[in-house]
């Protein structure tokens, strides 16, 4: 199972790098398979320093902010408590994983993980479909240069129905900016 999170990693000056992530799970919990693309930041964070922290949060606005690449600064973070790294202050739960191997033989790096250590720090908001719809548009964001745009656009007119429907300031605000993010790729298209 593929689990939509946030991972934070050590930048080369000791600071949290945050960045979209949908690592494979396994059954237990107690491992991922990340892949990352080799040209991440992530990716070579994670061959420097080999550890980091994956996150589950139900917030919508900053998973959208991550995927685009807008985060600005990373939101508050704490210390992790058994790998040198930092967990979001307002994540939902979280993952401290030690790296186990690499295998960059393809297109994009299979990272096998194991957990460290786990945490919790709120409850899950719950299911929504508009969070959904907002992550989902995310995803979508993440792969303009691979798909044709106007499928894209097509996928967002029906997403942003739902977040019409089901959602908060923070979805509302997301779509926005993952709108104007495909408006941008738009533009350059032409």
């Amino acid at each position: 199972m593929i689990l939509e999170s946030l991972v934070t990693t050590l930048d080369a000056d000791g600071s949290p790098h945050l960045a979209p992530m949908g690592p494979r799970v396994s059954a237990d919990g107690a491992r991922f398979q990340l892949r990352p693309f080799p040209t991440s930041n992530t990716y070579r964070n994670l061959l420097r320093h080999g550890e980091g922290v994956i996150h589950v949060t139900d917030d919508s606005l900053l998973l959208a902010r991550a995927a685009i690449g807008a985060v600005g600064a990373v939101p508050p973070v704490r210390p992790a408590e058994r790998v040198r790294g930092f967990v979001l202050a307002d994540c939902c739960r979280y993952f401290e994983f030690a790296v186990k191997s690499v295998d960059a033989s393809g297109e994009r790096v299979s990272i096998e993980a194991d957990v460290i250590h786990a945490g919790r720090v709120r409850d899950f908001f719950g299911f929504n479909r508009a969070k959904h719809a907002v992550v989902e548009a995310a995803i979508l964001a993440t792969r303009l240069h691979l798909l044709p745009l106007a499928e894209v656009a097509s996928e967002f007119a029906k997403l942003r129905v739902i977040v019409g429907k089901t959602g908060g300031p923070d979805e509302h605000a997301a779509m926005d900016l993952l709108e104007n993010r495909l408006r941008e790729a738009e533009g350059g298209a032409r």
